[in-house]
């Protein structure tokens, strides 16, 4: 504490709240931007403000928007017969970046992990499967990450869909490294990843 300002305190403090965030990282920031940069300060405040007040999930594929319905699902011009199962919306922007896929998306915003208390419902699996059964919807892409976690959620979607035989379940191939996150992988290996994807058996 800078023994100061109690308010300059409260928002270093605030600042901490972001990943990879500390004392020290978040103290810079909040003395950069009263020091040299208010205007960006105000404009910060302001559009984060809103975007917590506005911002909410798409009632499909569970992104941030501030609409009922998000642009990639309104969009007439996306495969709607294709949906895409990530962990988060940070792989939605890394898989868009990529321009190899032009479907439909879910995201989860997590993974299955007991320990944590996330299950089936806190993941909105039930609102997938309602999707995954409709007649529109021929492929499931289950691109969850390469972790024992992604890995058991894929398997957990893959047994509540399997019988479904007019559905196609895929997985992204393995040009995304093993233990590896969706959105740190480069826009090449995402290419690779889909265009190299393959039926899914888990039975086997």
């Amino acid at each position: 504490m800078s023994k100061v300002s109690p308010l300059v305190d409260s928002l270093i403090e605030a600042f901490q709240c972001l990943p990879g965030v500390g004392p020290k990282s978040a103290q810079r920031m909040v003395l950069h931007l009263l020091e040299r940069n208010k205007n960006a300060g105000l404009i910060l405040a302001n559009t984060l403000s809103q975007a917590l007040e506005n911002v909410d999930k798409c009632i499909n594929c569970r992104i941030f928007t501030e609409a009922t319905v998000c642009q990639i699902c309104s969009n007439e011009k996306r495969n709607k017969h294709q949906i895409c199962v990530v962990e988060t919306v940070s792989d939605v922007f890394a898989i868009e970046q990529s321009n190899q896929f032009n479907g439909n998306y879910f995201i989860l915003h997590g993974h299955l992990s007991p320990i944590d208390d996330i299950g089936p419902e806190e993941l909105a699996l039930e609102k997938l499967f309602s999707r995954a059964r409709r007649n529109e919807t021929e492929e499931i892409i289950l691109a969850t990450n390469s972790t024992l976690e992604g890995e058991t959620t894929s398997h957990y979607i893959y047994d509540n869909l399997k019988d479904n035989a007019n559905l196609k379940i895929t997985k992204l191939a393995r040009g995304v490294p093993l233990g590896g996150e969706l959105e740190y992988v480069d826009r090449g290996t995402i290419m690779h990843a889909f265009s190299g994807r393959q039926d899914l058996n888990m039975d086997k």
